[in-house]
């Protein structure tokens, strides 16, 4: 009996390995979806993480008949009205880097110490067939801003945010460290839990 599958609404191999990577040993087939790249681009312009995980599972779950996951996610600072948020990937305007989004962020922190340091990494994952919705979850992760990046791996706002369970930041967290504590794994992890009991169509 084949495994069922997910596709991922994604032409990136890099975000595959990391859902492969979530799903472990989940009797679950995980690919790109078929085709992506061509299909018309869902503009993520919502004001929320789940109107554009949700609408991005809804808009490319038209183009094939099987089950078809999407996210959306990002740093959520409460001393900054919750910025970055939903703006964490453009952050420091188009084509900047990484350590662009870093650098802006650190100076927006400047002056803030103790609970004002507080944030929060936010994923919102969406399970879709057919352009309808079947299973919406999400989750965090909280820890703190430091003042200075530390690690050289991960992504993204990693080398800055402190995980408290780690003791350390994601980006000087080892791959299987971040996917046991990430938004992003335990997102996932509650969505392919629904999908694998059955407990969706």
């Amino acid at each position: 009996m084949a495994p069922p599958r997910l596709f991922l609404a994604s032409s990136n191999p890099v975000k595959l390995r990391e859902y492969r990577e979530l799903a472990g040993e989940s009797p679950v087939q995980l690919d790109l979806l078929p085709g992506f790249s061509g299909f018309p681009a869902f503009d993520e312009d919502a004001p929320t993480f789940a109107e554009n995980s949700a609408g991005k599972a809804l808009h490319y779950s038209q183009f094939t008949p099987e089950m078809v996951v999407a996210d959306d996610s990002g740093l959520v600072v409460p001393a900054l009205g919750g910025a970055p948020g939903i703006h964490s990937a453009r952050y420091a305007g188009p084509g900047a880097s990484d350590a662009d989004r870093v650098q802006k962020l650190l100076r927006e922190m400047q002056g803030k110490e103790g609970d004002d340091r507080r944030a929060l990494f936010v994923c919102v994952v969406t399970l879709a067939r057919t352009g309808r919705a079947i299973a919406i979850t999400s989750d965090y992760v909280e820890g703190s801003l430091i003042h200075e990046p530390h690690g050289a791996h991960g992504f993204g706002y990693d080398p800055i945010f402190l995980c408290p369970a780690l003791g350390h930041t994601f980006a000087e967290a080892s791959q299987s460290e971040k996917n046991n504590y990430s938004h992003r794994g335990r997102a996932f992890r509650k969505a392919l839990g629904l999908f694998l009991s059955q407990q969706i169509p």
